[in-house]
């Protein structure tokens, strides 16, 4: 990946929706080598599609927990079972492996503390293996942005 292929996808990152034509323009080639360059790159998963940025708030989902898990065990059936079961659960946005005392950092939203209750009790629990969970919610955002830094 060059640094053409840097400023597409950074480009593309502020404004999925805009047409080729478009692109081109703000990336200085002409159309038919950028979109080479973008097929290119959705071929390869660098880009991995494109969706509609939207306001967890406005769409009914106003409570943003960030939820620490740490396993009971850390064995291969333990870690794929709650690997598995995780990534079923719609309320979780995002699970990120950690360095430290945390095993996972969960983004979850939901539209009430008693939903955020029921997931926890109904759903989360009910893995199995996990050994402590930590939450914070968040009640506020200062910064929330998709397009990667320059490099």
């Amino acid at each position: 990946m060059d640094e053409k292929d840097r400023q597409i996808i950074r480009t593309l990152q502020r404004d999925g929706r805009m047409s080729n034509q478009d692109l081109a323009e703000a990336v200085s080639l002409s159309p038919s080598p950028c979109l080479r360059r973008v097929r290119i790159l959705e071929k390869a998963g660098v880009i991995q599609g494109y969706s509609a940025r939207v306001d967890a708030k406005a769409y009914g989902l106003p409570i943003t927990a960030f939820v620490r898990i740490q396993l009971e065990r850390h064995d291969e059936a333990t870690v794929q079972t709650f690997e598995r079961e995780v990534g079923r659960m719609e309320e979780v946005l995002e699970c990120h492996v950690m360095t430290g005392q945390t095993d996972y950092q969960l983004r979850v939203v939901v539209a009430s503390l008693d939903e955020y209750e029921a997931f926890i009790r109904a759903r989360l629990h009910r893995v199995g293996g996990i050994g402590s969970i930590d939450t914070s919610f968040a009640y506020g955002t200062v910064k929330d942005s998709m397009v990667f830094p320059v490099i």
